[in-house]
Formats: structure tokens, C-alpha cells, sequence
């Protein structure tokens, strides 16, 4: 028996409440004021601030996933997160490989021995 279901029921199942929205949208303005004030406080040393500007675009991220595409969020067949980290796969996969690749040539045409150039000697 298939029961239809109301475009009311579907916008819940597929969309985020507003309190949700408003908590992701806050949460990574805060993280992108905080990235920026660190820069422009320079606050921390070079090699520090690089590695808490990655951190906090990564906690930015995980936000961005759970509160505006709503992943694990979603019924028994978790497609969308299926869906998400097979993509996530294959970018890494094209990156992974488009770095190897870019160090392979690296190693190929850079760390050749210099050439001698041997100039005649009179003396000889």
C-alpha cells in the first residue's frame, strides 16, 4: 500500500527548521570572524595560525554539513551520505593523484645532475 505524503511533509523530511539555519548561519559567522581576527591580530606565529586557520575551516565545514545539507539527518537509507563521502572519494582520488602525478614530474625533470661543462686545459 502506497500511502502519497503532503508537500508538508516532504519540506520536513528534506529541509532544516529555521532555529537550524540560524544556528549553522551564526555558527560560522563566529568561525569566520575568528579566522579573520587571528589574521589581522597577528596573534599567533606564521606556522601556528596557517595550521588554526585549517582547523577552523574544518570545524566551519563539519557545520556547513550537519546544518544546511542536513547529513545523517536523513531516513533509514542514509543516501545522501552515501552519496556525500563516494564524491568525497573521488575528489580525493583526483587530488591524491594530481599531486602524485605533479611530484613524480617534479622528481623527473628537476633532480637531474647538473651538466659539467669541462673547459680545455693549456696545461695539458
Amino acid at each position: 500500500m502506497d500511502v502519497e505524503i503532503g508537500l508538508k511533509q516532504v519540506q520536513k523530511m528534506w529541509h532544516g527548521s529555521l532555529r537550524s539555519y540560524l544556528i549553522g548561519f551564526f555558527a560560522c559567522l563566529l568561525l569566520t570572524s575568528l579566522s579573520f581576527a587571528l589574521v589581522i591580530g597577528r596573534v599567533f606565529s606564521d606556522d601556528f595560525l596557517k595550521v588554526s586557520i585549517a582547523a577552523l575551516a574544518l570545524v566551519q565545514a563539519v557545520f556547513q554539513l550537519l546544518y544546511f545539507l542536513h547529513l545523517g539527518k536523513e531516513g533509514k537509507p542514509h543516501w545522501e551520505t552515501c552519496i556525500f563521502f563516494f564524491m568525497f572519494l573521488i575528489l580525493m582520488i583526483i587530488a591524491g593523484g594530481t599531486l602524485w602525478i605533479m611530484h613524480d614530474l617534479k622528481m623527473r625533470t628537476m633532480t637531474q645532475p647538473a651538466v659539467k661543462v669541462y673547459e680545455e686545459n693549456p696545461d695539458k
